[in-house]
């Protein structure tokens, strides 16, 4: 699967939201805004996941209908995949 500007773009907000992270615990601020923080990047992950389960399912069933196959499969493997992120 290729990686739009869009998934990378949000990759990268991540990895500073983690630096950021990494900040505040170097600097020792108080536990109710590092978790606040923490729970900031989980949620952003988890979005960023499901984007590219969302994209790729949607690649994957026009690919399924182009060739005539039935894309049950690939809808419960995505749904599957979003479930174990969880």
């Amino acid at each position: 699967m290729k990686y739009d500007a869009d998934v990378i773009n949000r990759m990268k907000r991540i990895e500073g939201q983690v630096r950021g992270l990494l900040k505040m615990m170097q600097d020792d601020k108080e536990c109710r805004d590092v978790v606040t923080q923490m729970s900031a990047v989980r949620s952003a992950i988890d979005r960023t996941a499901a984007l590219i389960v969302t994209k790729n399912l949607e690649q994957c069933i026009r690919d399924e209908k182009t060739n005539g196959e039935d894309a049950e499969t690939l809808i419960k493997e995505a749904v599957n995949l979003l479930v174990k992120s969880r």
